[in-house]
């Protein structure tokens, strides 16, 4: 990939400008929930001028953090219908005299690599429709059929349907234990695939899911996309994410190549990233299919 040239003058002539081009493309930092409370967020332009959403973890509320990134880990992966299912299966198979650990009842991916991408996918997912409204009418990875490999096809796709031109964002993710050009490089490279195809590679799949769901005025909507794409009525927007440690902000800000217009970057720094997964899949099957009574 060819490496847009630095500049040592930003475009924007200041602060103000940086902070209207992220949130005219992502929306502000969330006040509340999982990431108001012990996530710092700090707007500013790359070396190569593309809008960068910086967040770094605190040091308190690890803990508060994990069980909401479970919970959201848990949503993602599993309907409540995909839960009774399991917990019949459960039940009978103990009738029958079998321990619950031979059921075969899996839902998610005890991979190493797997849990760090779905990690970092369903954190961009769920920090995008916090922060922008949009909303996510597919829960993709409670679709993949092998849970332990990663989910082919645009790791968010988001739609906004509030205003006159409908928006889609398109989020690409990466978990990283240390940060590398690499990692941005292929983030970028991407996100680039996807605006060059024209259409995001998984809108149908989204679509054909909603009609299965019966949800026909949402899925026509979805799929409009394609006829308003060919009017030039349709808004794309980028968004890529980098998952790593407390170098993840520079690193993105020297590394981010300037390939795209409505592109944002967010890095999110955390002290160990790689115990932040093993601890959000810690127990993850027990929480999920405990009985709630």
């Amino acid at each position: 990939m060819a490496k847009a040239p630095k500049s040592s003058t930003s475009k924007y002539k200041n602060q103000n400008a940086v902070y209207e081009e992220v949130e005219n493309i992502i929306g502000k930092h969330p006040a509340e929930e999982l990431f108001g409370s012990h996530l710092h967020a700090e707007d500013s332009p790359t070396d190569s001028n593309i809008p960068h959403r910086s967040l770094n973890h605190g040091s308190t509320g690890r803990e508060q953090t994990i069980e909401q990134l479970r919970a959201a880990l848990i949503e993602h992966h599993v309907s409540a219908a995909m839960i009774a299912q399991d917990r019949r299966k459960i039940k009978n198979l103990r009738a029958l005299g079998y321990p619950v650990d031979e059921s075969s009842v899996y839902r998610f991916p005890t991979s190493d690599t797997t849990r760090k991408g779905n990690l970092a996918e369903v954190f961009l997912a769920e920090y995008i429709c916090a922060s922008s409204g949009a909303s996510l009418p597919v829960y993709r990875l409670r679709y993949n059929p092998n849970i332990e490999q990663s989910m082919k096809g645009d790791d968010v796709l988001a739609f906004d349907f509030t205003s006159k031109r409908p928006r889609i964002l398109i989020g690409e993710a990466k978990f990283r234990g240390t940060p590398s050009k690499k990692a941005i490089q292929d983030i970028v490279s991407g996100l680039v695939r996807s605006h060059n195809a024209g259409l995001p590679a998984s809108l149908q799949f989204v679509a054909d899911r909603l009609y299965e769901l019966n949800q026909i005025e949402l899925a026509d909507r979805v799929e409009d996309c394609s006829i308003k794409m060919a009017q030039g009525r349709l808004d794309l927007s980028y968004v890529g994410l980098l998952l790593s440690d407390d170098k993840s902000k520079s690193k993105v800000h020297e590394h981010t190549t300037a390939e795209l217009r409505s592109l944002v970057m967010i890095s999110l720094g955390i002290d160990a990233p790689g115990n932040l997964v093993e601890d959000c899949f810690d127990g993850i099957e027990e929480i999920a299919h405990a009985d709630p009574d």
